[in-house]
């Protein structure tokens, strides 16, 4: 990828490519937040959304913000349509993420499409390859059975640890995760409850059956 056609900030080892993903960024909220929140010599945030019109929406919306801004702001985020589930490995190398948002997701509540989930065994194992260690993984949803389900294949995985209540206050990316997604203000007016927690990648993970684990 050639990503100095999303980027107009570089890292301080000269790297346009991104290190942030909101993935199912939806109307680019939480995107252009931690354009502002984040250092822009240390993070590049895309924004990954399957939606082609959304996509382009936020697009028109980062631009615009970089005009206004007089391209000095939001160099260091931009977006792309694509589809995670499929694409991450065409796109990204091992190990350069350092965090990864999964914002008010699809519950697909049938039991029979529980698969297309965006948090699974599976691709937990995929995300943990992208993560730099002590990467974290960022979920937060209004469905308190998916955010169960979401506890329970991350805890399982052993590639992962959950951060505890000390570690979560300390973290600016949770606050914004919780009040900067055009969803998460939409549950916000309707008075609901937002689920949410972040996981690390660990350096080591325990010695496991292997062929039983990659067969999940």
């Amino acid at each position: 990828m050639d990503w100095s056609k999303h980027f107009t900030s570089c890292g301080e080892d000269g790297s346009m490519a991104p290190n942030i993903l909101d993935i199912g960024c939806g109307f680019g909220g939480l995107t252009v937040a931690l354009a502002e929140l984040l250092p822009s010599n240390k993070y590049r945030i895309l924004g990954l959304e399957i939606r082609a019109k959304v996509t382009e929406y936020v697009r028109l919306r980062i631009a615009a913000l970089r005009k206004e801004a007089a391209n000095e702001k939001f160099g260091n985020c931009s977006v792309m349509r694509s589809n995670t589930m499929k694409y991450m490995p065409n796109l990204f190398h091992k190990a350069s993420i350092e965090k990864l948002f999964f914002c008010f997701p699809d519950p697909n509540f049938k039991r029979k499409n529980h698969q297309r989930r965006i948090i699974s065994e599976r691709l937990l194992t995929e995300y943990a390859y992208f993560l730099k260690t002590k990467g974290r993984l960022y979920a937060i949803t209004d469905v308190e059975e998916l955010h169960e389900w979401h506890l329970s294949k991350c805890r399982a995985h052993p590639l992962f640890r959950e951060l505890d209540e000390e570690e979560l206050k300390a973290d600016v990316c949770v606050e914004a995760m919780k009040k900067e997604t055009e969803e998460g203000k939409k549950v916000e007016r309707a008075g609901a409850k937002k689920y949410f927690a972040v996981f690390e990648k660990v350096e080591f993970a325990p010695l496991i059956n292997s062929s039983n684990f990659w067969s999940t």
